[in-house]
């Protein structure tokens, strides 16, 4: 139930933000379930196998805000960028890992927080 619990945490909130349920999930794989910074990469990354972001996506192209194009290009690009990340990522010890997520993460919002 409660990896159910963090699939619907992630799902709303990726919904609702645009954001990429990774960073909402990983730190709640982490956290929830003691797992490594890779095992919650891996497997915030297997929930992205299926189609899972097809109602929220459904929502968004219904009202017109969705660049269908862009998108397509953005997969392809995704689809080869998440082979070279993966790779690179078991390069990085679980620490290290962990601290550039953070980083990122960090660093996104306090740009989002401060532009205009």
């Amino acid at each position: 139930m409660l990896a159910v619990l963090v699939g619907l945490i992630g799902g709303t909130l990726s919904g609702l933000t645009g954001l990429g349920g990774g960073f909402i999930m990983v730190p709640l794989l982490v956290y929830l379930f003691g797992m490594s910074q890779h095992g919650a990469q891996g497997t915030s990354l297997a929930v992205l196998l299926p189609p899972l972001g097809l109602l929220a996506f459904m929502q968004y192209y219904r009202n017109g805000h969705v660049d269908v194009r862009i998108a397509l290009f953005v997969a392809l690009g995704f689809f080869f960028g998440g082979y070279v990340g993966g790779y690179v990522a078991q390069l990085i010890p679980g620490p290290t890992l962990r601290k550039g997520f953070a980083v990122v993460m960090a660093c996104i919002a306090a740009d989002m927080f401060f532009r205009r």
